[in-house]
């Protein structure tokens, strides 16, 4: 008897499932609904970063930067210039993309712990430039006040459900994005790319041009994830850009695993409900998370995602071996049963 229920295809939809009925769980419980919504937008930004890390293999440290960037455009023009939400988004988005291109331009120049260096370096640029430059970022005081979207006919924004299924909404673009990339040729191309640059340029692969994309689209992820966390907080510092960051989102796509589909997911809800539950003792709360990650890297170096992925098959290759060596050989045409053989 085959299988007919995908293991893997249950998992996703077991995690769909859990994710809509998030807000009917938590209807008591709003600031869980806040830990989960929050958690969904880290996730967002995660899925950006797996797609130059955990595809192109291309370690960026100046993504918690364009999630800042984000942000921070959203947060001043709704508060100081008074601009609705949905004008300010767009422009996030626009204005983290066309930085993540540039960036790319100058940064794709490097290689290895080059370009890990250099990103690096652009992290700091831009979050010294925010703290620094208070007549336009408010410097370490911050930006307080920043709105919600606007209504959209009866849609109430304010009401947290509604705006975590907004977030949602986005959630499952990015979760779409990877499973896609991963199915497509260009996702092809970028996994070429992390093997070997030199073999994928030997199969025909723009390894430039494809870089420069997985870059931006990365940035460009990160800084929309930064523009929802804004509204979703409604105020944001320096430390919404800082290298910090960076290391938050790098550390969720770590647990969860590189280069998957649900990886940045739940590694985001995992570390996220954990940071919660040891909020007392956050100054030592990366005392737990150490021993954490060296079992990871030791017996999951793909991540739990990844680690799932390479033992659902193996065993369900198993139980079908055992279940073919139970049934009974078919016989022969032609051939005759001998005293004691069972039909």
């Amino acid at each position: 008897m085959t299988n007919t229920l995908n293991p893997r295809t249950l998992g996703v939809a077991l995690v769909a499932v859990a994710m809509l009925l998030a807000p009917v769980v938590f209807s008591q419980q709003q600031y869980l609904l806040r830990v989960v919504t929050t958690a969904a937008i880290y996730a967002i930004a995660a899925y950006g970063l797996n797609i130059i890390l955990g595809l192109t293999g291309q370690l960026s440290l100046a993504h918690g930067a364009f999630f800042g960037v984000g942000a921070y455009i959203v947060g001043l023009l709704t508060t100081d210039r008074d601009w609705p939400f949905w004008t300010a988004f767009l422009l996030a988005i626009a204005a983290t993309t066309v930085l993540g291109y540039v960036s790319g331009l100058i940064a794709l120049r490097t290689q290895g712990a080059y370009f890990a260096i250099f990103t690096m370096a652009l992290g700091f640029l831009i979050f010294i430039t925010i703290v620094r430059w208070e007549s336009l970022t408010h410097a370490h005081s911050g930006v307080s006040g920043v709105k919600f979207p606007e209504n959209i006919g009866p849609i109430d924004f304010t009401e947290p459900a509604v705006m975590y299924y907004f977030v949602l909404l986005f959630l499952a673009g990015a979760a779409y994005t990877t499973h896609a990339l991963l199915r497509s040729n260009a996702g092809r191309s970028l996994v070429a790319i992390r093997t070997s640059e030199d073999l994928a340029k030997s199969i025909g692969v723009n390894v430039a041009v494809s870089k420069q994309l997985a870059f931006t689209a990365s940035a460009t992820i990160a800084g929309l994830a930064g523009a929802l966390f804004a509204s979703l907080n409604g105020f944001i510092g320096p430390d919404s850009a800082g290298i910090d960051r960076t290391f938050e989102l790098l550390l969720f796509l770590l647990i969860g695993g590189m280069g998957t589909v649900m990886g940045p997911l739940i590694g985001s809800l995992l570390v996220a409900f954990l940071f919660e539950m040891l909020q007392d003792l956050e100054t030592y709360r990366f005392i737990v998370l150490g021993p954490i990650i060296v079992l990871l890297v030791i017996f999951a170096p793909r991540g739990l995602i990844g680690y799932l992925n390479d033992l659902v098959p193996a065993r369900f290759s198993r139980r079908g071996r055992t279940t073919r060596s139970a049934e009974p050989a078919p016989a022969l045409a032609g051939s005759t049963t001998t005293k004691g053989e069972v039909h």
